[in-house]
């Protein structure tokens, strides 16, 4: 009713707030009647939000953001729980972000469980030390040892020794003290953009250092007899692994270890490398194939034997007497082999499935899955970063995932049919399978190790029936006949079926196109194939094809990001140039076989590196080196120092001035002034190994990885080369570039290799 101001305003919302509302409404109560259809499915991605949370943790740097996230998480769930109506939107919501919340708590809390001092700086030291693991490498004809030596000592309370085989004492086991002089150095960041972490990996071991021993070892005391289990072990593995390679020399021996201990280290290179380019690495891991063998072959054997008694195959429950046996042999090989994330997985889905078959139910599903992921990642959170769990449990999930679709049950379920009919229908089961596995593990492979196989999928469908019903069952023979001095014929079957491996495994190793290499993919791009794979393979509803639009967004993604035109490592010693021919130069030819294989598969290339004194019109003496890359329509010039002799302070400034772009692994003058970036000792000290892609503009560097975590050598990166990008990629100063290359080229060329007086490179070095 209109009052003493007149009419009051309406209160109702407007028409538009109503549509707003009432589409809000209708999207919640699809969300609503969407999860309800799904709610089998709901628990799978319980794993996932714990997941989540991990990596998230690893994501972000520092502790301000990861508490920030866990309140924030927390603070999601809260409005989730105050949600009016309820239903189980907000209560999915409540729990994704309390699992979110949980991830990034439990692996913060681990690794300052772990946390352990680490060396400062590499130096060479003397000392004492109780030997706690000793892993024989007859491939590299060395041992790796674990040592913790004497607080006395002054060093980590935990390090990793490497100890050629000549200096190895006889007898030496774990528990024994050992004396030894060992050259030690802090564990290795990577060393580019990309490549191999190995101090996260020392972090959460307790590795305070590593190194290479010097001298001889010596025993000082050889250690009581009934030492710890673990150590126990430890020295059965050794025991089995030496025991098998005596049985069957040569690769094919190494092979059946690596079987049945999960002991790589005798695999010469090449057969290793064939392995890995033909798809056939995942056999050489104690993963399902080797459990499940393992579990079915002792059910299947107690059984047998416990049926030959009328009495017992009447009365007693042999299926679970049998499903008991399995169990207990599945645990005692998960043990021996070393208990790594994929066998503790497939352990733990072999409990399961036992427990499922016990009960009644049916045994490999999603749930199955994901009841092992949520095992490892509550007790090993920090196995999510690395390549073994993430192959592990997507092939797994795929496999799981495709057999569970209607389409491909109704395809290769059971029916009734002829015996030709039934082989080509399990022979198309398990290339299809293949098939998807190769496309679920292909972003891994590129993410981790920057390559992927082409014809795996064909080399696995004889590989794996050849490996699960010929070689496994021969070797486990020849190992029970062994005790009574029957076993050298199984072994020569199993050497001959081995060999076949091998064999099939070079073969198709060799094949044109065997492998396909692209550079560092972005972790945005991975995030988004393998969250568009989950949605794939967990949901059930038509809903699940948006999956594909990640994992599309991913791969384009991928595809458009420019491989680095320049690597430069860590130490600033080696320098790596991608031609447009997809070719690799580097700066020095002596570089070791590993920083030619990191160089090469960081930056996407497969093959033979060149040098940089072959590129076309490059002038390089046995000091300086400059060269030309030319990309984006602009002509790049680098210069950089390759002996650690002193250079003329007078033409290093005049080369400096010429280039764009100045490596060093030294100190370089502040009088050195390039034209856009000075990468030198100090600045690599900042910001690690660097991967510069000239065109787009665009430095990656190892410290924006590893910034904020415990494991990082680095302070806060600096601003300064981004600015110099910005401020100096264009203008006068880059126009006129040729003519002072050009003499600055022939400066260089100029300057003796071998400077005695050139004490004033020194001390222009100080900033």
């Amino acid at each position: 009713m209109p009052g003493l101001f007149g009419t009051a305003p309406s209160m109702a919302p407007g028409r538009r707030q109503t549509t707003v509302a009432a589409a809000s409404g209708r999207l919640v109560a699809g969300a609503e009647r969407w999860l309800d259809a799904e709610r089998d499915h709901l628990p799978l991605w319980l794993p996932v939000a714990l997941g989540g949370g991990i990596t998230a943790w690893f994501v972000l740097a520092g502790s301000a953001q990861w508490a920030g996230f866990i309140l924030l998480m927390a603070a999601l769930a809260c409005a989730c729980a105050m949600a009016p109506g309820g239903g189980r939107l907000p209560r999915t919501g409540v729990w994704l972000a309390l699992l979110l919340a949980l991830g990034c708590g439990i692996v913060w809390l681990r690794a300052e469980q772990v946390r352990a001092p680490r060396l400062a700086r590499p130096q060479v030291a003397r000392f004492e030390a109780r030997v706690e693991a000793v892993e024989p490498q007859p491939a590299r004809g060395m041992v790796r040892l674990r040592l913790a030596p004497d607080g006395a000592a002054g060093l980590p309370p935990r390090l990793r020794v490497n100890v050629d085989e000549d200096k190895m004492p006889a007898g030496l086991a774990t528990g024994a003290r050992v004396a030894l002089r060992a050259r030690l150095m802090p564990p290795a960041p990577a060393a580019v953009p990309g490549a191999y972490d190995f101090a996260r990996v020392a972090w959460f071991q307790g590795l305070g250092a590593t190194g290479r021993a010097l001298d001889p070892v010596r025993i000082v005391d050889a250690g009581p007899r009934g030492h710890g289990f673990w150590e126990w072990l430890g020295g059965l593995r050794n025991r089995l692994s030496a025991h098998i390679r005596a049985a069957a020399p040569g690769p094919e021996g190494a092979i059946a270890a690596a079987f049945a201990t999960g002991d790589q280290g005798a695999i010469p290179e090449d057969d290793a490398e064939a392995m890995r380019r033909s798809g056939l690495a995942h056999l050489l891991s104690v993963s399902g194939l080797h459990v499940t063998a393992v579990v079915g072959g002792v059910m299947l054997l107690a059984l047998r034997l416990l049926a030959l008694s009328p009495r017992l195959a009447l009365r007693a429950p042999l299926l679970v007497i049998a499903a008991g046996a399995g169990a207990l042999a599945g645990i005692a090989y998960t043990f021996i082999a070393g208990a790594e994330v994929p066998t503790v997985r497939s352990c733990v889905a072999a409990l399961l499935v036992l427990g499922g078959i016990v009960i009644g139910r049916e045994a490999m599903t999603l749930r199955l899955v994901a009841t092992g992921a949520l095992v490892v990642l509550l007790f090993r959170p920090e196995s999510i970063a690395g390549p073994s769990f993430q192959l592990s449990f997507a092939a797994v999930t795929a496999i799981v995932a495709l057999h569970e679709h209607p389409w491909t049950r109704g395809m290769f379920g059971p029916a009734e049919e002829s015996r030709a009919r039934r082989l080509a229908r399990g022979l198309g089961s398990l290339l299809l399978t293949g098939l998807v596995v190769e496309l679920a593990l292909m972003p891994i492979a590129i993410f981790h190790f920057h390559r992927a196989g082409l014809y795996g999928a064909v080399a696995n469908i004889v590989a794996i029936p050849l490996t699960t019903f010929v070689v496994m069952p021969l070797e486990a023979l020849a190992l029970v006949l062994d005790p009574i001095g029957l076993g050298a014929p199984a072994w020569w079957l199993t050497d001959r079926s081995l060999a076949l491996l091998l064999a099939i495994a070079h073969h198709v190793a060799d094949l044109p196109g065997a492998v396909t290499a692209l550079p560092s993919m972005p972790h945005g791009a991975f995030a988004l194939m393998a969250l568009g794979g989950l949605w794939l393979a967990l949901w059930r509803t038509r809903v699940r094809a948006l999956g594909w639009l990640p994992i599309a967004i991913g791969l384009g993604w991928t595809l458009a990001t420019p491989p680095p035109d320049l690597l430069v490592t860590g130490d600033g010693r080696h320098l790596a140039v991608r031609g447009n021919d997809g070719h690799l130069s580097l700066l020095r030819e002596r570089a070791g076989d590993y920083v030619r294989d990191m160089l090469g598969e960081t930056s996407g290339v497969i093959g033979e590196a060149g040098t940089i004194d072959a590129l076309p019109g490059a002038r390089c003496g046995a000091d300086l080196c400059v060269f030309d890359v030319v990309r984006g329509g602009r002509r790049w010039r680098v210069l950089a120092t390759r002996s650690p002799y002193l250079v003329d302070i007078a033409a290093m400034n005049l080369a400096c001035a010429g280039a764009d772009i100045v490596v060093s692994e030294r100190r370089l003058p502040r009088t050195c002034r390039p034209r856009w970036l000075r990468i030198d000792r100090v600045l690599l000290a900042e910001t690690g190994g660097l991967a510069i892609a000239l065109a787009p503009g665009r430095i990656e560097t190892v410290a924006a990885t590893a910034n904020g975590h415990p494991w990082s050598l680095f302070g806060p990166l600096p601003a300064r080369p981004h600015r110099a990008w910005r401020g100096e990629r264009r203008g006068p100063s880059v126009r006129r570039s040729d003519a002072a290359a050009s003499s600055a080229a022939s400066a260089v060329k100029d300057v003796p290799s071998r400077l005695s007086g050139g004490q004033e490179w020194l001390h222009a070095g100080d900033r």
